[in-house]
């Protein structure tokens, strides 16, 4: 799976739980209506990356719900 991908259903994973959507918004400065407009753009897969990689405890709680590596989701592009 490519990068892009999985930050994309990253981001998907953050956005069901309730504090992990509060906490990147509050972060990023995105509001809902852009995030979902904005959701595939390449900054905003940036964005999800760095937000992981700001937590250890949400990067390997996100990395475990998609069955990958903590390193996929914030290791280099």
């Amino acid at each position: 799976m490519d990068r892009d991908t999985l930050l994309l259903r990253a981001l998907a994973q953050i956005v069901s739980d309730e504090r992990l959507r509060a906490r990147f918004l509050a972060l990023t400065g995105l509001d809902p209506e852009t995030l979902r407009a904005r959701a595939g753009a390449p900054e905003t897969l940036e964005a999800v990356g760095a937000f992981l990689a700001g937590h250890e405890p949400d990067l390997v709680a996100v990395a475990t719900a998609l069955g990958v590596e903590p390193s996929a989701l914030c290791g280099p592009s």
